[in-house]
């Protein structure tokens, strides 16, 4: 059970992280004038990636200093992803191993 919420959490950071990347390269789109938010559809995937992304990027905005144009929360995101996927996930894989959880 431990190893399956493990896994559970794995696969969700995964999707997470390819939310955050599709959420980005659109905002760069619009932003350049390739895709057009007045297209039903970019407009309704704008607003739904924006949703799922912005309670997530909220709380780091509010510290990080404002680089005009610039957003580099997803970036910030991205690597507290990494951080957790890479070494955490590994400790807590082993943490269970030793605990006779497998």
């Amino acid at each position: 059970m431990y190893f399956m919420l493990l896994q559970i959490l794995s696969i969700l950071l995964d999707v997470l992280w390819w939310i955050i990347i599709a959420q980005a390269v659109i905002s760069w789109l619009i932003a350049f004038n390739v895709i057009n938010t007045h297209n039903e559809f970019v407009g309704q995937l704008w607003h739904v990636l924006d949703r799922l992304t912005e309670p997530l990027y909220r709380p780091f905005r509010r510290i990080m200093p404002d680089f005009g144009g610039l957003d580099l929360t997803p970036m910030v995101v991205l690597i507290l992803i990494i951080i957790l996927q890479r070494p955490v996930m590994t400790y807590l894989y082993n943490l269970g191993v030793q605990a006779g959880l497998a």
